[in-house]
This record gives structure tokens, C-alpha cells and sequence, in this order.
């Protein structure tokens, strides 16, 4: 039997960051509607705007993968056998398999949005595709030395989101432990990648000017965040 494990939400607290790609991202969408001869891998847009989008649920795989793996005993490759401080981030479950009590993240990522300045600058260059370009790729067949040249879809090297992930506050005693994880989760995230091809070089970003917006639950609740901004900015 499934019980839900939450504790009394006390207030938000939103990340914000400029997330700048230091080589071309590629987060792969659908090809359903490619035509023959065209691009062979594509990349995900908003479905309104039709401009580059970095799918929250991509943020989160990555930085959980990352950080499931450098905690003593990782890899965890079963969500079920990680460690308490992980779960309570991302969300997992509490207790035995016959009785799990299900425990809600207190981490969301909601899709990332190119910053305006940045569609309009790279709208004025000459790209392959709407604020894209195009990468030439070749697979050699280590049995027959053929190559099977392939293309792929990339927003460039230096485009800008608005990177945001809002934290759920539900123990100010575990705040400062929490923010040290997400620290740790985030500098491992820019020393690896996002999307596919990053063995190659694809996906590599920067997360810089980290800024903390907060909001309480009640009037007499006051989150502190200071030095939380601070760890984050590498200030402490």
C-alpha cells in the first residue's frame, strides 16, 4: 500500500540563472514531420513560438543522474536505493516494498526559455534553420570502413536561457544541506553535458548571476537566503 510523505510546505524559493551554452546543445524532438532530405535529428521547440526550448525533465535527469553517482555507494541505478538526501530532491519513495510511502520532490524544473536578447541576436546572423545550425557528423563502420554521414540539429555556441528551478521548503534545518546538494548537482552538470553528443562536444553550458527570489507561507515566516545566493555565486 502507497501512502504520500509530505511535510508542511513553508514557503518557495526560486533559482534563477543565465544558462550560456559554451558549445551547440542538442536535445532531440520528434522527426514525424521531416521531409526526405532532410535534417536527420532535430531539435525540441516550443510548439507556440517555434524557438529552442531545454526541457526541464532533460535538467533533471542529468543533474539527478550525476549526483545519485557521487554519493558514497552510487551508482544507484534504482531510485528506491538512494540515499534520503536525494530522494527528498527529486522525489522517491520511503519504506519497504511492500509499503512505500512516497515522497514528493521538493525540486521543480520548468522548461527553460531563450532569452529575447539572444533570439534577436542570433536572428540576425546567418543560421541554417530558425536560430539553429546545422552540424555534419560521420559514423565509420569499424568493420566495413564505411562512413554513414548524418546531420544534426544544434542551437549555437553562446545562445542564453533563463535558467529557473524552484525549491520547496519544508525543513529550515535541512535548507542549508539541501542548497549544498543542488550547488553540487549544478557545477556537475557544467563540467558534463546536456543532450545528446556530448562525448563529441555538444552540450556543454555555464550557469552564472544566480539570484534567489523568496515566498512564505505565512506572515510570520521569513526565509533567509543570503548566504544561500552567496553559495551559489561561489561568494562564501
Amino acid at each position: 500500500m502507497n501512502h504520500s510523505y509530505m511535510q508542511k510546505l513553508i514557503g518557495k524559493i526560486i533559482i534563477k540563472a543565465d544558462l550560456i551554452l559554451l558549445t551547440g546543445l542538442h536535445i532531440g524532438g520528434s522527426n514525424e514531420f521531416s521531409s526526405i532530405g532532410a535534417v536527420d535529428s532535430i531539435i525540441v521547440r516550443d510548439p507556440l513560438s517555434k524557438e529552442p526550448i531545454i526541457p526541464g525533465s532533460s535538467v533533471k535527469g542529468k543533474m539527478r543522474n550525476l549526483l545519485a553517482r557521487s554519493f558514497e555507494g552510487g551508482p544507484h541505478l534504482e531510485i528506491s536505493r538512494e540515499p534520503y538526501e536525494l530522494k527528498r530532491l527529486f522525489g522517491g519513495n520511503k519504506g519497504s516494498e511492500k509499503e512505500q510511502n512516497l515522497i514528493a520532490s521538493r525540486l521543480q524544473f520548468p522548461d527553460l526559455f531563450m532569452k529575447r536578447e539572444s533570439v534577436e541576436k542570433i536572428k540576425s546572423l546567418e543560421t541554417d534553420l530558425l536560430l539553429t545550425e546545422i552540424k555534419f557528423e560521420n559514423t565509420i563502420n569499424r568493420v566495413t570502413g564505411i562512413a554513414a554521414p548524418r546531420q544534426m540539429e544544434r542551437v549555437p555556441a553562446g545562445a542564453e536561457f533563463d535558467f529557473i528551478l524552484i525549491y520547496n521548503v519544508e525543513n529550515e534545518n535541512e535548507l542549508e544541506e539541501d542548497f549544498a546538494n543542488i550547488k553540487k548537482g549544478l557545477k556537475l552538470l557544467e563540467y558534463d553535458y546536456l543532450g545528446g553528443g556530448g562525448s563529441r562536444g555538444n552540450g556543454r553550458i555555464k550557469l552564472e548571476n544566480f539570484s534567489l527570489e523568496t515566498i512564505t507561507t505565512g506572515d510570520d515566516v521569513s526565509l533567509k537566503t543570503d548566504d544561500l545566493e552567496k553559495l551559489l555565486n561561489n561568494e562564501t
